[in-house]
């Protein structure tokens, strides 16, 4: 079990920061993590799974609670606004939070700097893929008749400027073609498309997609990372079908909002650290399709702002061709 004396510095070093007993009584009651989304989603699974790991080292309830509304902006407002005391963590996905910091129309109430980033659980890569009896065997075949017919191939995603829709962009890009672009608001939506006709082909995600393919429902052209998932190895990567700039993911980490004490930081680190990397963790997260790729503090800072400025870039990329 992680003991309130794994915390960094002494009562009195956190004392300066404000919080005089949080290094020597943390936690003494329940901690909540926030989800801007409903329950049952794949942000929500992932954060109950981690929540009742990570309870049983810590001592304390760890409690999920759903803040969905206005495209995960309202839970990511009330993380942002939390008192930071430690109690209220949060999951943060991108590029959701990125688009929504980016587009001025938002109106957010918080920056990129909002949050201080304790640890990524999930990568959840894209997939590109097609109903199993697609003319499209390959992304190579998907590639060319693109080129010979543009703004034919109909590609759908999971919403505007969701990691799906910059995965198209990004191909648009690197293949120097043009597709037109079918906006759901839902893996569900997509499949009732794809497998019903609707739509030539569809970019969302391994977790998604997994067991339909598995089932051989849908085929599986390509995963947008620079490697294959482990939960789809049989899938090739955009990096090793010639484009290693079609990067896309739905990665989502846990944080506090900025002020956090930091021997708080600490503690919520190492217990969360220890949490993902559990057996029982990890097997639950395969199980229901999540790949866990965790990053500290640095790496997951590091990668949230690499997410950004390549979100800011498809932002101005969707506005040029609209």
């Amino acid at each position: 079990m992680l003991t309130r004396r794994t915390l960094i510095g002494t009562g009195a070093a956190v004392a300066t920061m404000g919080g005089p007993a949080l290094a020597q009584d943390f936690p003494r009651r329940s901690i909540q993590i926030i989800v801007a989304a409903a329950a049952g989603g794949p942000t929500d699974v992932g954060a109950r799974i981690l929540a009742s790991v990570m309870e049983k080292d810590i001592g304390q309830s760890v409690i999920v609670v759903n803040k969905p509304g206005a495209g995960a902006q309202l839970g990511l407002t009330e993380l942002a606004r939390a008192r930071p005391d430690g109690y209220t963590m949060g999951m943060v996905h991108m590029p959701g939070t990125n688009t929504i910091i980016l587009d001025p129309e938002r109106k957010a109430l918080f920056g990129s700097d909002g949050f201080f980033l304790l640890v990524n659980q999930v990568f959840d890569a894209g997939a590109i893929w097609v109903k199993a009896d697609s003319p499209f065997k390959t992304l190579a075949d998907l590639v060319a008749a693109a080129k010979k017919e543009p703004n034919k191939i109909s590609a759908c995603t999971t919403g505007i400027l969701s990691d799906d829709h910059l995965a198209i962009m990004m191909l648009e890009e690197a293949a120097n073609i043009k597709f037109r672009i079918v906006h759901f608001d839902s893996a569900a939506q997509q499949f009732t498309a794809i497998l019903g006709g609707h739509v030539d082909v569809a970019f969302d995600n391994v977790g998604s997609v997994r067991k339909r393919a598995a089932a051989g429902e849908v085929r599986v052209l390509a995963v947008t990372d620079s490697q294959r998932s482990k939960l789809m190895p049989d899938a090739p990567s955009t990096a090793e079908l010639g484009f290693p700039t079609v990067l896309s993911s739905s990665t989502r980490g846990v944080a506090v909002p900025k002020g956090t004490p930091p021997a708080v930081v600490a503690y919520l680190t190492a217990a969360l650290t220890k949490a993902m990397n559990n057996p029982d963790h990890l097997k639950k997260m395969e199980d229901v399709g999540l790949e866990v790729r965790i990053m500290d503090n640095a790496e997951f800072r590091k990668y949230f702002d690499g997410v950004h400025e390549t979100a800011k870039k498809y932002m101005e990329w969707a506005k040029k061709f609209q």
